[in-house]
Formats: structure tokens, C-alpha cells, sequence
């Protein structure tokens, strides 16, 4: 789409945007709990992840409709510095990636649906990234997160199954297929783990 000014001034619309290889923490939201005690990803390890968010966003359609773009974009909008995806390497498990969404108002209509869209396409497409799992929340500043995220939570085998074992009293809970059939293998790192 070529680039069109826009009518209210500021130049260009692409002078809104950060580029895409660029890790610019002024404009990215801050960790929140989802992430505390996590290494977080910041520089170029945000930078390799999040264009990898990019990508499969892309090829799932998981897409901001109000701002018409896929959603990986909006960590490099200007014009929201505090909404976008964090990232953090599990501490317990760095095969594990965690990734936050702090949507642009505390009352998104979106976030839900944006939300179980990357979980989707993280894990859907596990075979395009180097991590087993990748965990996804809406920062508590949503005032439907906890709502949101207990539904993330049932959307993955493995929380599930970890929630069922750390309640029952007769052993551990028979995996399902799908959390035991998971791809464990590696793909090629576009980035260093720590």
C-alpha cells in the first residue's frame, strides 16, 4: 500500500512507526505480573521474538481491526507507548516463552479475541519458532483480564493439566492427546537464550 499523509498533519503515516528492527522501550509497555520474575526480553532478543510475532500473526490474520493492521504493529505505533506485547523466558522452563498484551484501554472490546489469536498462531504454528510453548495473558489493566486470562489458562494442556494435578488427591492427571502428542523439537534460534 503506498504510503499516504495524513490529512491531519505529522507527516507521513509510516513516520508513526518505529522500525520493525529497532527495540524501543519508551514505546512498548512495561512487564507487568504476567512477567514478574521472568527474564524479560528487551534489545535484540525482543526484537527477534517480536518479529517472529509478526510473521505468524501474518499468516493466522490476526489483525487490530481498528487500526487495520496486523497486531504485531501496534508495539511499534508511536502513538500508543504503552500497549503492545511484552515477552519473558520462563524462568522454571526456557523452552517456554510468556508473552503479555497490554491493549491500548483498559476496556479494548478486542482483547479477548486478540489474545486467543496469538495464543493460536504461537502455538498453532509451533514448527516456526524455537520455543515448545508459548503462554499468553492480557495485562491486568484490562478490566475483563481475569475473565480473559482463565480462559488462556483452559486453552492450554498444560496449565490445564498442571491445575488438575496440583488439585487432586489420587495422583497425577492422565495427559490429554493433544498436550501429549506437543511438538518437542527445536527450530534454527534467531536469537540467544540466557
Amino acid at each position: 500500500m503506498p504510503d499516504i499523509p495524513s490529512l491531519f498533519g505529522g507527516g507521513s503515516r509510516a513516520d508513526r512507526f518505529d522500525d520493525i528492527d529497532q527495540f524501543v522501550p519508551e514505546h512498548l509497555p512495561d512487564p507487568d505480573a504476567f512477567l514478574d520474575g521472568h527474564r524479560v526480553l528487551d534489545g535484540d532478543d525482543h526484537v527477534a521474538v517480536h518479529r517472529v510475532a509478526r510473521d505468524l500473526f501474518e499468516a493466522r490474520g490476526v489483525y487490530d481491526v481498528t487500526f487495520g493492521y496486523n497486531l504485531a504493529r501496534l508495539n511499534l505505533d508511536q502513538r500508543h507507548p504503552d500497549a503492545g506485547f511484552r515477552y519473558a523466558v520462563d524462568r522454571d522452563d526456557p523452552s517456554v516463552l510468556r508473552a503479555e498484551f497490554t491493549p491500548t484501554t483498559p476496556f479494548c472490546p478486542q482483547s479477548k479475541t486478540l489474545t486467543v489469536g496469538a495464543f493460536r498462531a504461537w502455538n498453532g504454528l509451533a514448527d516456526r519458532h524455537d520455543y515448545d510453548r508459548v503462554r499468553v495473558r492480557v495485562a491486568p489493566m484490562h478490566q475483563q483480564a481475569d475473565a480473559i486470562n482463565a480462559e488462556l489458562d483452559a486453552m492450554d494442556p498444560d496449565d490445564v493439566q498442571a491445575a488438575d494435578e496440583s488439585t487432586r488427591d489420587d495422583g497425577p492427571t492422565t495427559t490429554s492427546a493433544t498436550a501429549t502428542s506437543r511438538r518437542r523439537t527445536r527450530c534454527p534460534r534467531s536469537s540467544k537464550r540466557r
